[in-house]
C-alpha cells in the first residue's frame, strides 16, 4: 500500500506527495503527458530529442548537473511512446534545489543553436549505434509499421527515420516545447522524508508562477480491425534467423490487460514456462524465445519472438509457435500455472514498493491513467484473473488473420 496526498496548483500542475520518514532521501519526479505518439508523422523522434535537450541548461542555470551534484543529487529521464519522465534523487534536506532546477527548465529552457546541434548529433549517433548498426536493432523500426497502419505507434520512440532528427529546426523544437512542456500537461510526485505542507509551499513558490500553457485535445487516428495476416522478410548481418509475431491487444485501462500480462508470463516467464520448456528445452528449435506485451496506453501489442537454432527451418519454428498458441486457445491453464505467475507478479509489485523512486514513478503513471490509487489496486486486479479469462483472450487474439509476422534472416539464409 502506497499512501499519498494530492493537490493541484492554480496553473493546473498536479502534485502528489508520498511521505516516508524511514529514509533520509527525497525524490522529485515529473511526468510529462507526451510521448512519440504525439509527434507529427513527418517530424518524429522529437519526444526523445527533448529528453536530451532538457539537460542542456536553462536561461538561469547554464549547467543542469553541476548544482545538483553539489548537493549530492542524481538525475535521469526516459521517453516512451506514451510519456516522458524526469526524476531527481537527493538528500531530503536539499529538496529545494530539485524544485529550483525543474521549475526553471519548465519555465525557461535555453534554446541555443549550440545545444540543439549537440543533442541532434547525440541522438543521431544513438539512432545509428543502437538501431541501425546493431544486430536486430531495427526490429521495432520494421515491426511497428507492419502492425500499425494508422495509429502513431507505427514508429518507435527514436523516430521513424534518422533524417527527422537531423533536420529538426529551432522553430520545430520551440513549438514542441510550448505545446507539451507546461504545468497542465505534467504530474509531479515528491516522495521521501518530506512533509506535504512543506512540499506545497515549495510547489507554490517555484512552480505556480509558471503559465499553465494552452490545453490541447489529443485526437489520434485509431486502427481498424486487422482482417488479413501481414508478413515482412528482412535480411541482415545477424548471427541467427529470428521470428517476431505481433497481435493487437487492448489498451492499458481495459480490464483484460491483466489477463494478457499473465498470459505472456504463462508462455515465457522463467524456465518452467511453456515456450521455454517446449520449444527451447524439449524440441530445441530456439536458442531464445519470449512472449511479452507493450503495455501501451492505447491498443498495444502482444509479441512472441524467438531466435532459431542454426539449421532449424523458419517453417518448422513458426509452426511450433502456433502449436503452443493453439494449446492456449483449446486448453485451460492449470491452477498451478496460474498461481505461479500470479505469485511472481505479486512479488514484483511488492518489491517495487520498497524503492522510493519506483513508488514516485508509479504514482505519477497511475495518476496519468486517472487515479494514482489504481497503483494500490493492481495486485487485486491480477488475482481476479481466471483460467477461463486466459483461454477467452487467447481465442480472441491468436488468429492468423490478425497477426503481423517479421522474418529476420541471416545473409546466408536469404
Amino acid at each position: 500500500m502506497v499512501d499519498f496526498n494530492r493537490f493541484t496548483l492554480a496553473n493546473g500542475l498536479k502534485v502528489l506527495v508520498h511521505e516516508d520518514a524511514t529514509t533520509p532521501m527525497a525524490v522529485l519526479n515529473i511526468l510529462y503527458d507526451v510521448g512519440a505518439r504525439d509527434e507529427d508523422p513527418e517530424k518524429t523522434g522529437f519526444a526523445h530529442l527533448f529528453e536530451h535537450l532538457m539537460f542542456g541548461g536553462s536561461v538561469n542555470i547554464p549547467s543542469y548537473d553541476e548544482p545538483l551534484q553539489r548537493v549530492g543529487g542524481e538525475n535521469n529521464a526516459f521517453t516512451s511512446n506514451d510519456i516522458t519522465n524526469y526524476y531527481i534523487t537527493l538528500p531530503a534536506e536539499n529538496l529545494e534545489t530539485a524544485f529550483w532546477l525543474e521549475s526553471d527548465r519548465m519555465l525557461s529552457l535555453a534554446f541555443s543553436e549550440k545545444s540543439l546541434e549537440t543533442q541532434r548529433n547525440v541522438v543521431s549517433e544513438e539512432f545509428k549505434q543502437r538501431y541501425l548498426n546493431q544486430p536486430y536493432g531495427d526490429v521495432w523500426l520494421k515491426l511497428r509499421p507492419l502492425a500499425y497502419k494508422k495509429h502513431a505507434y507505427r514508429w518507435a520512440t527514436i523516430g521513424k527515420e534518422l533524417s527527422h532528427i537531423e533536420n529538426a529546426t529551432m522553430v520545430d523544437v520551440k513549438a514542441f516545447f510550448k505545446k507539451h512542456y507546461n504545468p497542465q500537461n505534467a504530474i509531479m510526485v515528491v516522495g521521501g522524508n518530506v512533509k506535504t505542507e512543506d512540499v506545497k509551499a515549495l510547489a507554490e513558490k517555484w512552480f505556480e508562477p509558471i503559465p499553465a500553457g494552452d490545453k490541447y485535445l489529443r485526437n489520434l487516428p485509431q486502427e481498424e480491425v486487422q482482417t488479413e495476416a501481414r508478413v515482412e522478410t528482412v535480411t541482415a548481418n545477424v548471427p541467427l534467423n529470428a521470428i517476431y509475431i505481433a497481435f493487437k491487444m487492448p489498451e492499458r485501462l481495459n480490464p483484460d490487460f491483466y489477463a494478457f500480462d499473465l498470459l505472456s508470463d504463462v508462455l515465457s516467464r522463467g524456465q518452467s514456462s511453456r515456450l521455454y520448456n517446449s520449444l527451447l528445452k524439449e524440441q530445441q528449435l530456439f536458442s531464445d524465445i519470449n512472449a511479452y506485451i507493450s503495455s501501451s496506453l492505447d491498443a498495444g501489442l502482444f509479441i512472441v519472438e524467438g531466435k532459431l537454432v542454426e539449421g532449424v527451418s523458419m517453417e518448422e519454428a513458426e509452426k511450433a509457435i502456433w502449436a503452443e498458441l493453439e494449446k492456449m486457445k483449446n486448453e485451460v491453464v492449470t491452477e498451478a500455472e496460474l498461481t505461479k505467475v500470479k505469485n511472481k507478479v505479486e512479488s514484483v509489485l511488492v518489491f517495487s514498493e520498497m524503492s522510493l523512486l519506483d513508488k514516485a514513478m508509479n504514482l505519477a503513471y497511475y495518476e496519468l491513467l486517472g487515479d494514482a490509487d489504481l497503483l494500490n489496486q493492481e495486485t487485486a486486479a491480477f488475482l481476479k484473473v481466471t483460467a477461463e479469462d486466459i483461454k477467452r483472450i487467447s481465442n480472441e487474439t491468436f488468429t492468423h488473420n490478425s497477426s503481423s509476422t517479421l522474418y529476420y534472416l541471416t545473409q546466408e539464409n536469404a
